[in-house]
């Protein structure tokens, strides 16, 4: 039977993961789970700043990647926010819920400046998959609200302490899919 892998892309809001995400899958083969995927289908039925939406966002995607993990499939990729600020000990007990259940698993972390992830925030793609996104006047204030509460980039070092198989890029001057090639290259995918 086929080990599946786990490979999640790291990174604040609109540094490009699910577009990553989207051209990794292409090279690959590999599943695409991009974090608004459950966030879109749980805002729908729970408010963001309630306890329930929260549990049900988590427990979908844990079962999802049980049922996966024990399928025939090459791999699956997963994108989302990784907080290594405040919420760390929250943050790493999820994800290692998660990693626990594969075999092989890759940690991507992407970065890039403020301004060009503003220019993102507002490309067709992000806004075409990501329904809560399209209130832009919103989603920027969120992108600067993140900066104050959250830490989501690692310090140097940081990510290759806390995840086995880490990369970090800064994108900021690299195509989607020239990064989804250096993965793909860099972990041999």
């Amino acid at each position: 039977m086929n080990m599946p892998k786990f490979i999640q892309i790291i990174g604040p809001q609109a540094v490009g993961k699910m577009t990553v995400g989207q051209e990794l899958a292409k090279i690959t083969g590999y599943k695409l789970l991009y974090n608004h995927m459950t966030i879109e289908l749980v805002r729908l039925i729970f408010d963001y700043d309630k306890k329930a939406y929260t549990k049900m966002n988590s427990l979908i995607r844990y079962e999802i990647f049980k049922e996966f993990a024990k399928s025939n499939e090459k791999g699956i990729i997963f994108t989302g926010c990784f907080d290594f600020g405040n919420d760390f000990e929250t943050e790493k007990m999820e994800i290692e819920k998660w990693m626990n259940l594969f075999k092989e698993t890759y940690t991507i972390e992407l970065e890039t400046t403020l301004e060009e992830r503003l220019r993102r925030n507002k490309t067709a793609n992000r806004l075409e998959y990501k329904a809560s996104k399209r209130d832009l006047e919103w989603s920027e204030k969120d992108i600067f609200r993140s900066l104050e509460r959250h830490r989501l980039n690692s310090n140097p070092g940081e990510g290759e302490k806390i995840f086995k198989n880490f990369y970090k890029i800064n994108n900021t001057n690299i195509s989607a899919e020239n990064v989804a090639k250096m993965i793909k290259e860099k972990f041999n995918l």
